[in-house]
């Protein structure tokens, strides 16, 4: 505010100084006289000021238009000035304006537009590390892979967007099915920027898929760094991986390596079933029985399971009845309310051929939850018994239509697996299998799940897991 009355103040002020020169110069009168080649020309002393003024004007007019030649000059010798940077002004509006438009249909799933307003923007912009990310989605987004693989490519030259380049390739091998590459591809996304959760993810599948245990496991370590995975989850998923990782080399003959490694994983999730599982026979072949059995316990504590049961029979094979039933007090006083632990207890006593005992553990199972192994138990009660075939073949009949029980079922598909697994085999999702029962109509149990319960019918307690019982009906039902 004070600045405008100033202003305003000073350009009273100007011209009031200007008047009052011109005045003065209007009083003074008299004359200023020229002579140009004998000829004498006579102004007024305002008319001089005049003609000074107009002189300086036709001089800057003269300035402004030979600059503007030079600049013309200039322009089309392809030296910078104001009209190219006028012109590159114009060419960089409509640019970014294109590629604008390119996003836009980009994101509404119209790939033909959007390529082609990013090949206008590219032509107008020269600016690769936006065009050729816009054009190499479009590409992509209209199903042209070919020029989608051409864009991803120009993306690796720079190292802006060298990461950006290799996931999309990565991206498009895998669409391609070409795993083996694209396994390599999300190695490199991985060293480029390893805190990337989506690359940190892809790459996990892919070890994993590829059975890369080692791999797998310095990438979910990455993760839990990160903090993309939480440290109980990543701690499990190692175990599963160093699980697997044991098999491997086991299967490959090295048992050192593989017996390190089971343990190792046992250790870092004791309640992993299939882990306590290995670490016992593990345990065994150093004839560590109280390593193996500590093991078992601390699983069977958390989820009772059959083959936690198979495994604890292992520790002493060539037991008796008695013993068997004595030193199973280890387990079966554990998760007592456990419809597994009440099963076990059932078989021991029949393989001690403790009928009323065995009636006791297993009946309000078979009645309230009657399954294949429950109902099986009952037959072979009523035979150990004394019941006529036709009590027998009652209960046998139950068991051909009774649900299986408890199985591996994967959480996010459903599938039924015969074995636990570190991936679903149908839906390929890791750590995803769980020790429940399936929804119902699934189909029977086989009789390599029922091995140790036809061990315990036939009176065998020494019996393995794929013993076969002598009699008929009892074999059919365990069987099927």
């Amino acid at each position: 505010m004070i600045w405008s009355v100033i202003k305003i103040i000073l350009f009273i002020g100007l011209i009031a100084t200007i008047t009052y020169g011109a005045g003065i110069v209007m009083d003074t009168g008299g004359s200023i006289t020229m002579q140009f080649g004998g000829q004498e020309v006579a102004i007024t002393p305002i008319q001089a000021i005049i003609a000074l003024v107009a002189l300086v004007l036709v001089l800057w007019l003269l300035q402004w238009v030979f600059g503007i030649l030079v600049a013309t000059f200039k322009f089309f010798n392809g030296d910078e000035t104001a009209i190219s940077r006028y012109f590159g002004r114009n060419k960089e509006e409509r640019g970014y304006k294109a590629l604008a438009e390119g996003m836009v249909a980009l994101a509404a799933g119209e790939g033909k537009e959007a390529i082609d307003k990013a090949a206008t923007a590219e032509r107008l912009l020269k600016r690769p590390q936006l065009t050729n990310l816009v054009s190499a989605q479009a590409a992509e987004a209209s199903g042209d892979t070919r020029r989608a693989l051409k864009y991803y490519k120009r993306l690796l030259q720079d190292d802006q967007t060298r990461f950006v380049g290799v996931q999309g390739l990565m991206k498009q091998k895998l669409t391609e099915g070409d795993t083996d590459t694209a396994l390599a591809l999300a190695e490199k996304a991985f060293a480029l920027r390893p805190g990337h959760d989506e690359t940190m993810t892809a790459l996990f599948d892919l070890q994993t898929e590829k059975s890369e245990w080692k791999g797998a496991q310095k990438t979910i370590e990455a993760k839990v760094r990160a903090g993309k995975l939480p440290k109980d989850v990543g701690r499990r998923r190692e175990a599963i991986l160093g699980l697997a990782d044991a098999r491997q080399m086991l299967d490959a003959g090295d048992i050192e390596g593989g017996q390190t490694a089971a343990i190792a994983a046992n250790k870092a999730s004791p309640d992993l079933i299939p882990a306590a599982v290995l670490a016992a026979e593990m345990h065994m072949l150093n004839e560590n029985k109280r390593a193996a059995t500590n093991a078992l316990k601390k699983a069977w504590a958390t989820q009772p399971h059959p083959d936690l049961a198979a495994a604890f029979a292992e520790i002493a094979p060539d037991e008796n009845s008695a013993k068997r039933l004595k030193r199973f007090t280890a387990l079966t006083k554990i998760a007592t309310e456990s419809a597994e632990t009440k099963l076990l207890k059932a078989e021991l006593a029949l393989a001690d051929e403790d009928f009323p005992a065995a009636r006791r553990a297993a009946r309000e199972l078979a009645e309230n939850e009657p399954t294949v192994r429950s109902l099986t138990i009952m037959a072979a009660i009523e035979k150990g018994e004394g019941a006529d075939d036709k009590t027998v073949r009652a209960w046998l009949n139950k068991a051909l239509n009774a649900p299986r029980g408890p199985q591996w079922v994967c959480d996010s598909c459903s599938n039924i697996h015969s074995g636990w697994q570190p991936r679903c085999e149908n839906c390929e999702t890791f750590d995803s299998l769980s020790w429940k029962t399936p929804p119902a109509g699934e189909q029977p149990a086989s009789a390599a799940m029922l091995g140790f319960t036809a061990g315990m019918l036939t009176g065998d307690a020494n019996a393995p897991k794929e013993t076969v019982v002598e009699d008929a009906e009892i074999v059919e039902a365990v069987a099927n």
